[in-house]
């Protein structure tokens, strides 16, 4: 087996995801564009799913948060139940993978079990669950809540939690469908067991009702920085989800997620990462920047600067729009704000020197790394990140809905087969098999 620098196998592909914002990741998206009210209008996102699988995306995937916050005063928001809206797009497409959030904290494991094994099922083996334990405090008082619970109450919950999912998963053994006409018997449920899991906050019998899945078990995809979020990840996750905006940050986790995974008893190897990526993509570098600079022009810059301050817990009287950062910004972070992710966006203003408004030019709300420029300047950016051990393909996150997913279909994504560092077909059909993972082995 050989490797490239950082550990990269030879022969690997990128793999890619579009994170789907109802009109994108700019906030201002949704002024330029021809139909608004498209939080609820089905047809827009079908028309997404069709054109990442005409780019034989790995697959397209629904952030998510159980509240109407006040980010709905100024853009569109996802309103609708996400696994829900990929049973939709499943009946629409034929290959392109499917990525629901749902919270530990919010849920329980039987519902998540059984739902996403059916997402699964109705999908011909395309279903993935992504875990979160939801850092939006507005979620709290919708379920019985005053506040969030403790980062360490979630992370202790969910490690119980997907650990339950799995073993509900794994509930079935092979054959248990008879259905046999002639003796009258449709299952073997000696062939199906209980879990009987009692844990500390789960009590949990089994087995699950649903049977085995195309998959064998749905695939899991887990988002965080955190060091709790990361064992979480590196034990239980097929892919993660990560905000990293520095290369060398991002080679970093790279190397810690993958050997926290061999502490686990895994193969590194089937851990994906993939880190956010921003593009907004111009047939030239200047068409790239009046792009951007267009959906800039729409934003109240006073507004994005209160939202940054309340993102770090100050004033907006301490973030001047042409200084740099304080160096005590991290003081005052809110407990319900992930800490890696402002972290991240600090040590790029510090390693640039960048003023308060240039890092509002830099998706500091969004989180993730912006790129503007050419398809061959895009490629050029996640072939080095790609190719030295800090990503092993990206969740893109388009500036606009679908135009931005259309540009880079079309101009980034050829760009990106001219290398051979993309698929030009699907080699299978499951989620699975696009990832270049096995089916999970099941104890009789």
């Amino acid at each position: 087996m050989t490797f490239h620098a950082g550990g990269r196998q030879q022969g690997r592909k990128l793999h890619l995801n579009a994170n789907v914002i109802p009109s994108g990741r700019h906030n201002a998206a949704w002024r330029l564009q021809e139909r608004p009210e498209l939080v609820v209008d089905i047809g827009h996102f079908l028309e997404i799913a069709r054109i990442a699988e005409r780019g034989t995306f790995d697959a397209v995937f629904f952030a998510d948060h159980p509240a109407l916050d006040e980010s709905a005063a100024f853009r569109p928001w996802p309103a609708l139940d996400p696994t829900i809206l990929l049973t939709a797009m499943a009946g629409a497409t034929s290959h392109v993978g499917l990525v629901a959030t749902t919270s530990t904290t919010f849920d329980h494991p039987y519902h998540v079990a059984r739902r996403f094994a059916s997402l699964d099922h109705v999908s011909g083996g395309r279903a993935a669950w992504n875990i979160v334990t939801t850092q939006h405090n507005a979620a709290a008082g919708n379920f019985g809540y005053d506040n969030l619970p403790a980062h360490q109450d979630r992370y202790r919950r969910a490690e119980e939690f997907v650990e339950v999912v799995v073993k509900l998963w794994d509930s079935w053994s092979a054959g248990a469908i008879v259905a046999d006409p002639a003796t009258g018997r449709y299952v073997d449920l000696a062939r199906t067991r209980k879990i009987d899991h009692v844990g500390e906050l789960f009590s949990v019998r089994g087995p699950l009702q649903v049977p085995p899945t195309p998959q064998g078990r749905p695939v899991i995809v887990q988002a965080g920085d955190s060091d709790a979020s990361q064992r979480l990840g590196a034990r239980w996750a097929d892919a993660l989800f990560t905000i990293q905006r520095t290369i060398e940050g991002g080679r970093d986790f790279y190397a810690r997620v993958k050997e926290l995974a061999r502490g686990f008893g895994r193969d590194p190897e089937t851990l994906i990462v993939l880190p956010g990526l921003y593009p907004v993509i111009g047939s030239t570098e200047a068409e790239a920047r009046a792009r951007k600079r267009a959906m800039d022009d729409l934003l109240d810059i006073e507004e994005e600067q209160a939202k940054l301050a309340v993102r770090f817990g100050v004033d907006p009287e301490r973030l001047p729009l042409d200084r740099e950062l304080p160096e005590d910004i991290l003081d005052n972070i809110s407990p319900h704000v992930t800490r890696g992710f402002v972290e991240n966006i600090v040590r790029e203003a510090r390693r640039e020197r960048l003023t308060v408004r240039e890092v509002l030019g830099r998706n500091p709300l969004g989180g993730h790394r912006l790129v503007v420029g050419t398809p061959g300047q895009i490629a050029d950016d996640m072939a080095l990140w790609f190719g030295t051990g800090a990503a092993d393909g990206f969740n893109l996150n388009m500036d606009a809905y679908p135009s931005g997913l259309e540009l880079f279909v079309d101009h980034v994504v050829p760009e990106l087969r001219r290398r051979n560092l993309f698929r030009t077909e699907y080699a299978g059909r499951t989620l699975r098999d696009h990832l270049g993972l096995d089916r999970p082995v099941v104890a009789a």
